[in-house]
């Protein structure tokens, strides 16, 4: 690739859970982690978690939410390297998504070995 993409960390990574909020008590009572996020997100909650100081958060994802599982990478722009990406043959997205002025876009990407990426915009 001539241009390469614009990302620059990883922002989070989702894992799948059956209890948030037993997931929460675990994470911010037991291993002393900050609750960075908690937010309504469609019948649950989008609730993000990291060590004190760290960049990278983790998010509790209901496991039967359909979100994607995996790393989300954050871009300063999300449009170029969406376009950039499917112009050299990655299998993303056909199309960035966008949910409102309150997200950001974004649009997923699978490596050659089908693992799922998020690629997010910054805000």
């Amino acid at each position: 690739m001539s241009d390469t993409t614009r990302i620059v960390e990883v922002g989070t990574v989702a894992i799948p859970v059956t209890d948030q909020e037993r997931a929460l008590d675990f994470y911010v009572g037991t291993l002393g982690f900050e609750k960075r996020r908690d937010v309504p997100f469609g019948a649950a909650r989008w609730i993000e978690v990291a060590p004190p100081g760290a960049a990278t958060t983790i998010a509790l994802v209901p496991a039967d939410s359909g979100v994607p599982i995996g790393i989300r990478l954050t871009t300063r722009d999300a449009d170029a390297d969406h376009a950039n990406l499917r112009e050299h043959g990655v299998d993303t997205d056909p199309e960035v998504i966008r949910m409102g002025s309150a997200v950001p876009p974004m649009f997923t990407l699978r490596d050659p070995d089908g693992n799922t990426l998020v690629v997010i915009g910054s805000a």
